[in-house]
């Protein structure tokens, strides 16, 4: 990724963020908040991925919220698109080694729990890998073998809750559970993962977590609940949902981490 960092230092002349966010659906609006933003295309940092998910731009934006450098990616590759659970695997590679420490990841989920209706915010305390893969998959070191008991950092938690409450923004918590996708959960599957304890599911982030822990990285992560799961309302669920109520939550998710980026300073 040796490419990708030598882009980065030239575009950024100087900036050096330890914090990055990968935006999800609907979170689009937090690059706005970004002082005196300088865009870079996915297409001219050397292994970064395409999306081809509508609502993700695919593009990577550097700049400052109040006081504190930070990078944002603004889209990110799936599992579901071609069967790699790595996909992001370069990117967050090229950002460790551009000097980022803390990795901050957000999604678009499916809530289990009737008290957290679309719209709401849910901070991710842990999470269930039910893909049946693993973005190390293939990795040829015992570095491979990475311990998941503190996967989300105890300190930005708590950062996080703290800017919810200065926001007066309501946070949810909870398990988020990772399905392969790109067909949503049937009814049963749905309660099958109550059963084993998540709150909410989703196709992505959980890659992104082990990578960057893998990688030393601090993570924190949140869903915007954009609908309930299947079986839930007796509605289908569609891709156009999703679109559709994720920029309410995202609203939230935005107020909270424009208040974390700016106290990280």
């Amino acid at each position: 990724m040796n490419a990708a960092i030598d882009v980065l230092t030239d575009r950024l002349h100087g900036l050096e963020p330890r914090h990055a966010i990968v935006l999800g659906s609907g979170l689009g609006s937090l690059v706005e908040t970004v002082a005196d933003p300088v865009r870079i295309p996915y297409s001219d940092l050397p292994g970064f991925p395409e999306s081809g998910v509508s609502g993700h731009a695919g593009e990577l934006v550097a700049g400052h919220i109040g006081k504190t450098p930070v990078i944002m990616l603004s889209g990110r590759s799936h599992y579901y698109e071609h069967g790699r659970a790595d996909a992001m695997r370069a990117s967050l590679v090229a950002l460790q080694g551009f000097g980022v420490t803390n990795l901050i990841l957000t999604n678009s989920a499916g809530s289990l729990r009737q008290e957290m209706p679309p719209g709401s915010v849910m901070r991710i305390s842990d999470h269930i890998n039910f893909s049946g893969t693993n973005p190390l998959f293939g990795e040829p070191s015992d570095r491979r073998f990475v311990g998941m008991t503190n996967a989300y950092d105890a300190d930005l938690a708590a950062r996080m809750k703290a800017a919810a409450q200065a926001t007066g923004t309501e946070l949810h918590e909870g398990v988020y559970m990772w399905l392969s996708g790109p067909s949503f959960e049937t009814p049963a599957e749905i309660r099958m993962a109550r059963i084993l304890g998540a709150d909410a599911v989703g196709m992505s982030t959980v890659p992104e977590v082990i990578l960057a822990r893998f990688l030393g990285m601090k993570v924190t992560a949140a869903s915007v609940i954009t609908n309930y799961a299947a079986g839930m309302t007796g509605g289908e669920l569609s891709h156009q949902e999703t679109k559709d109520m994720a920029p309410v939550g995202g609203k939230r998710l935005s107020a909270i981490l424009t208040h974390l980026i700016g106290d990280l300073a």
